[in-house]
């Protein structure tokens, strides 16, 4: 009997709609020659035959405005294809569509590049990430996915490199190591592309390390800015980072014993959303290193920037306003699963806004421009 190897395989589905006459886009022969700038992420909604960054436009609302999948072609759906990766392990990545080519990364950081239309196989490319980097990654050696810029294609590789590849060929462009390999830091999640720069965080606060959030230049690797989540050694000075002023101001006095010998946590492994029309970037950080803030800290203060959401200049990384889901954080509840923006109304009036559900059990709608809340209900039952 014929199967399909039980192997992580990537399925697209198609509607078998041979008469429909839709007139909506089919997946196009491959074509390289157009770039993925600026203005084609920025506007990617008018791309609907695409899926140029992370969460399909920069608001992260992974919507599709298409119309030919819906419940009347539904029990249509057949495989058109197939591709069966080399792993057993699981997938957690968004592939990206470009112009007839889906990107995607699977399993210890490895890429591949195929054509939309027939599932073929057009390059991979292989990080070798060591194996021992698995021993640093607490839940599977998984990767979120890539990000598209002009000729390139980025992706981060659990052992902490941001490597740009050509997306014609998968021939490195360049390469850089993001983090300190030496300690417990991982890379899961996906970069964003944020006008000209690769925006990255990092993992691993469950093993002693200290969280930050970087910017790279998309062309070059060279390191924009940093923004640390939480303070470092007092007697150490600043880190000659943009997030000096804010730990030195509004962190540090929330922090109280010896925290930064145990790391402090903090990694923002996944969350971070660009909105193109504030010029904002928005970061979800994570827990504290150890958990248990009556070690971390003596059981004593609110621990920013932990669990919280940022807003950041994209430009500089320089603060701009926070908001901290669970002060004092010490459940691992963490801030950074997805965050989508919209604009809505709220008690009649339009609001730009910023909804975020995180392990807290709470649903947050923001207000993007100045952090403030507009609600925070449960959304199931909670202890704390």
């Amino acid at each position: 009997m014929n199967h399909i190897p039980n192997r992580a395989v990537l399925v697209v589905a198609a509607a078998l709609l041979a008469a429909c006459g839709s007139g909506e886009p089919v997946a196009p022969r491959p074509d390289f020659s157009r770039a993925v700038t600026s203005e084609r992420l920025r506007s990617a909604a008018s791309e609907p035959d695409n899926w140029l960054t992370h969460g399909g436009t920069y608001l992260e609302q992974r919507h599709s405005p298409l119309t030919q999948i819906n419940k009347d072609t539904l029990s249509r759906l057949a495989p058109a294809w197939y591709y069966e990766f080399d792993t057993y392990r699981g997938q957690e990545a968004t592939p990206l569509v470009a112009d007839g080519v889906l990107y995607t990364t699977t399993a210890w950081s490895k890429a591949y590049a195929l054509n939309a239309a027939t599932g073929e196989l057009i390059w991979s490319y292989d990080p070798k990430v060591p194996g021992a980097a698995g021993a640093k990654a607490c839940c599977d050696v998984n990767s979120r996915g890539p990000a598209l810029y002009m000729d390139k294609l980025i992706i981060a590789t659990l052992d902490g490199r941001l490597i740009a590849l050509d997306r014609a060929t998968g021939t490195p462009v360049w390469s850089t190591v993001t983090v300190d390999q030496t300690k417990m830091y991982t890379i899961t999640g996906a970069p964003r592309v944020v006008k000209d720069k690769v925006v990255i965080g990092n993992a691993g606060a469950e093993f002693g390390v200290r969280g930050y959030v970087s910017a790279y230049d998309a062309e070059t690797g060279e390191l924009a800015w940093r923004f640390y989540v939480v303070p470092g050694d007092p007697a150490a000075g600043p880190d000659g980072a943009a997030s000096d002023k804010a730990l030195a101001e509004i962190a540090a006095p929330t922090w109280f014993g010896r925290w930064y010998e145990m790391g402090g946590g903090g990694t923002p492994w996944d969350a971070i959303v660009y909105d193109a029309e504030l010029d904002q970037l928005y970061v979800g950080t994570g827990n504290g290193s150890p958990w248990n803030r009556l070690i971390r800290s003596d059981g004593k203060g609110d621990n920013l920037f932990l669990a919280s959401v940022l807003a950041l200049d994209p430009d500089t990384g320089e603060y701009i306003w926070h908001y901290q889901q669970a002060p004092g954080e010490s459940w691992d509840f963490t801030s950074t699963q997805p965050m989508i923006l919209a604009d809505l109304g709220v008690g009649g009036v339009p609001r730009k806004v910023l909804m975020h559900a995180p392990k807290n059990g709470f649903f947050y709608v923001l207000d993007r421009q100045t952090g403030q809340v507009l609600s925070a209900n449960n959304f199931v039952p909670t202890y704390w």
